[in-house]
C-alpha cells in the first residue's frame, strides 16, 4: 500500500514537472516570437511619452537590449498563459467531476479575459493619462532624463498588477455563490477596502510622488466598489429564485390538494 502511495506520489511530481517544463518552453518560445516585434511594441510603450514631445535615453551599453529582452519575456508570458493555465487545468482535471470540469474551464477562460482586460485597461487609460500628468510637473524649466530601462520597469510594475487586481469581481462573484460572503459584510469593510487600496498602490508602484500610488489606488477601490454591486446582484438572483421554487411548490401542492378533494368527492 505504501508503494503504491509513494508511486502515486512520484506520478502527480513528474507530471508536475511536465507542466512546468512546457509552461517555461511556452513562455521562452512566445518571447521568441515577439522578440521580432520588441520594436513594434516598444514604440506603443513609448507613445505616453513620445506624445508630450519627450525623448526616451539609454544609459550603459547592455541596457536597450537588456529591456528589449525583459519586454519580450514579458509580453511573452502574456501570449503564452493560455498555454500555461491549459497545462495547469490538465493536471487538476482528473481529481473533478464532470460539471467541475464545465465550471472550472469557464472560470479559467473568463479569468483570463479579465486578467487581459486589466493590462489593457490599465495602460490605455490610467498608466496613458497617468504618464502625461506626471511629465506636466516639471514645467518648462525642468527637462526629463527618461531612461528606457527605468521607464519599461516602471511600465511592467504599474501594469500587471491591475491585471490581478481585476479578477476580483470574478473571485467575489463565486464566494457570493458560495454563500462565503454577502452584500452586508462587504459594505462593512469599504473602510478596510480603502486602506487596502492605499497601502497596495504605495507598495506595488513605490514613487516619492502621492500622485502614482492614487492612480492605482483609485481604480482598485472602484472594483471594490464594483465587486459589492455583483454580490448585491447575486443575493437578488438567489431571493428571485427561492421566491420562484416556493411558489412553484405552492401551485404544486394546491394542486395535489384539489386533486385528492375531487377523489374524495367522487368517492
Amino acid at each position: 500500500m505504501l508503494e503504491d502511495q509513494d508511486q502515486t506520489m512520484m506520478e502527480h511530481l513528474e507530471e508536475l514537472r511536465r507542466v512546468l517544463i512546457i509552461s517555461l518552453a511556452a513562455t521562452f518560445i512566445m518571447a521568441c516570437v515577439c522578440w521580432f516585434f520588441s520594436d513594434r511594441i516598444l514604440e506603443i510603450i513609448l507613445q505616453p511619452v513620445l506624445a508630450t514631445g519627450n525623448k526616451m535615453h539609454y544609459i550603459g551599453i547592455m541596457e536597450a537590449l537588456m529591456t528589449k529582452i525583459k519586454l519580450s519575456f514579458f509580453m511573452g508570458f502574456l501570449l503564452a498563459l493560455p498555454i500555461i493555465l491549459w497545462q495547469f487545468w490538465a493536471f487538476i482535471m482528473p481529481a473533478l467531476r464532470k460539471m467541475e470540469r464545465v465550471y472550472f474551464t469557464i472560470f479559467v477562460v473568463v479569468s483570463y479575459l479579465f486578467f487581459i482586460g486589466g493590462i489593457l485597461f490599465a495602460f490605455y487609460s490610467v498608466f496613458n493619462i497617468g504618464v502625461k500628468f506626471l511629465l506636466h510637473f516639471g514645467g518648462e524649466e525642468l527637462l526629463p532624463m527618461l531612461t528606457i530601462g527605468n521607464y519599461i520597469s516602471f511600465a511592467m510594475m504599474f501594469i500587471l498588477p491591475f491585471g490581478v487586481i481585476f479578477e476580483l469581481p470574478l473571485a467575489v462573484f463565486l464566494l457570493a455563490q458560495l454563500d462565503i460572503i454577502n452584500y452586508r459584510w462587504m459594505v462593512k469593510k469599504r473602510k478596510m477596502a480603502i486602506l487596502i487600496s492605499v497601502v497596495a498602490g504605495a507598495v506595488l508602484v513605490p514613487s516619492p510622488d502621492i500622485i502614482t500610488p492614487l492612480m492605482m489606488a483609485t481604480p482598485m477601490y472602484l472594483l471594490f466598489e464594483l465587486s459589492a454591486s455583483i454580490v448585491k446582484l447575486v443575493e437578488w438572483l438567489k431571493r428571485r429564485k427561492s421566491k420562484k421554487q416556493a411558489a412553484e411548490e405552492a401551485q404544486e401542492e394546491s394542486t395535489e390538494d384539489n386533486v385528492t378533494r375531487q377523489a374524495e368527492g367522487n368517492d
